[in-house]
């Protein structure tokens, strides 16, 4: 297995995309890496549209964890459409596990932006966001999505 990395500046600041063999498996705030497969530049030319406001859906091969809930709250964070919010209890309802365990598995993604852990709401607020910058970086993201009516 080989891991490459990419690193593009963003209205959040730097992130680095890391890729093992044919798929992103994460993506992390600041580094510096120069790595340029076809992959990586992919992901990188759909995060430039994304901040663009040009991208509403990533289209990128994403390893999800393979822990059965992180999982499945994977991929219920991915059914989110671009511009809404669900929250943690309506996630908790939707998978039979308690909102804790969905906070949790939202702090644990590995990949946040492709996997839109910020579309994830408290039910009387934001919640967290684990990305560098914390709520701030949830709230440029969901404003950025035109979610910001939300949170008014």
């Amino acid at each position: 297995m080989s891991e490459t990395a990419l690193t593009v500046q963003s209205r959040l600041g730097r992130l680095t995309m890391v890729a093992r063999d044919d798929s992103l498996v994460s993506l992390e705030w600041g580094g510096r890496a120069a790595d340029h497969t076809p992959l990586l530049d992919e992901a990188a030319a759909q995060l430039s549209a994304y901040f663009a406001g040009d991208l509403r859906r990533f289209d990128l091969p994403l390893t999800l964890d393979k822990g059965q809930l992180q999982g499945q709250v994977q991929r219920a964070m991915l059914a989110i459409p671009f511009g809404e919010t669900r929250t943690y209890g309506e996630l908790a309802r939707a998978l039979g596990a308690p909102a804790q365990a969905i906070g949790q598995a939202c702090g644990a993604n590995a990949l946040p932006i492709f996997v839109p852990c910020h579309r994830i709401l408290a039910a009387q607020g934001l919640g967290g966001y684990s990305g560098r910058g914390g709520i701030e970086s949830k709230v440029a993201l969901l404003r950025l999505e035109g979610a910001a009516s939300l949170l008014l």
